[in-house]
């Protein structure tokens, strides 16, 4: 089934922000709103996207409610979240993404918003895995991350070269590009939802994890063979990792090559997109064409 392409953005175009997971700091997400303001977009910001409920921004179904009004809405072009957190999970079974089949819009969003992404391939929609209004402004000024995130969602290029890692493993390939948290895909694994990678290029990232725990993870990727059949692999930051007192004995980025070692597709390590400071946007479900040699490169392939 072929992948539908949203439209492009414009000036003047709408953009709804919504707060589909944790409780969001207003004084941290409005100076990226007004940054969309100020290139020219309507912004819309969700009834509850201010609001709190415990550690989310209102109950499941204050949370439901924004989302499937921007779904709805056919003047928006974009839905961009505000941020991540938690619940995103709790609130799936509550929307109905079907309207989008006929009026596809953007979504927006990283971290736990990786629930959406995952529904939006299923439905053959691609999204935009990219920063979202906290990170939009580094410094005083605009970040490489919100101009990156522009540049995507207004002419749908999307181009990275990085210098490549000792540990990367070396070749190319080209193909659907899938994926998103690595906590989030592995809660989603014998469900609906769950996410098929065969004969994609999988990126995975994520932050604040036990070493155990992420092999936990890339474990029940490899045995129920989810590795397998990737054309590639691209492994953006893995933050903040944690370890016991009894050290585990790898780094994040050994235990990924390990859970892979048995194959032999192309693999990018410390790929610029994840929870760090350049988080690069990316097209989930368009194609795209990985190498990895001397230099790493990420290219979507524009048709």
């Amino acid at each position: 089934m072929r992948m539908i392409i949203p439209p492009f953005l414009k000036p003047g175009d709408r953009i709804r922000i919504v707060s589909p997971a944790g409780k969001v700091q207003k004084d941290k997400i409005l100076p990226g709103i007004e940054l969309l303001q100020d290139e020219g977009y309507e912004v819309v910001v969700g009834r509850h996207v201010f609001g709190k409920n415990f550690q989310y921004s209102g109950t499941d179904l204050q949370r439901a409610a924004d989302l499937q009004e921007a779904i709805d809405d056919p003047k928006t072009q974009a839905i961009i979240c505000a941020r991540g957190g938690y619940g995103s999970l709790r609130i799936i079974e509550k929307i109905d993404f079907s309207p989008l089949l006929k009026n596809p819009k953007w979504l927006v969003g990283f971290s736990d918003i990786t629930a959406f992404h995952v529904i939006l391939n299923k439905l053959r929609i691609a999204s935009i895995h990219g920063a979202m209004p906290g990170f939009f402004i580094d410094d005083m000024k605009p970040s490489k991350s919100f101009f990156s995130l522009m540049e995507l969602l207004s002419s749908g290029r999307s181009e990275v070269k990085i210098q490549a890692e000792e540990i990367n493993r070396n070749g190319s390939c080209t193909g659907e590009l899938v994926g998103g948290n690595l906590s989030l895909l592995f809660s989603l694994q014998g469900t609906p939802w769950q996410l098929e990678t065969s004969g994609k290029i999988l990126f995975i990232e994520d932050l604040s994890e036990y070493l155990y725990h992420l092999d936990r993870m890339m474990q029940n990727l490899r045995l129920s063979g989810h590795l397998k059949n990737l054309a590639g692999l691209v492994v953006g930051g893995f933050t903040d990792m944690k370890d016991n007192e009894s050290p585990f004995g790898k780094t994040a980025n050994e235990i990924i090559l390990e859970a892979v070692q048995d194959y032999q597709f192309p693999v990018c390590f410390n790929f610029p997109a994840g929870h760090i400071p350049k988080n690069l946007a990316l097209m989930f479900g368009s194609q795209y064409e990985l190498k990895v040699a001397e230099k790493c490169r990420l290219i979507r392939k524009q048709s």
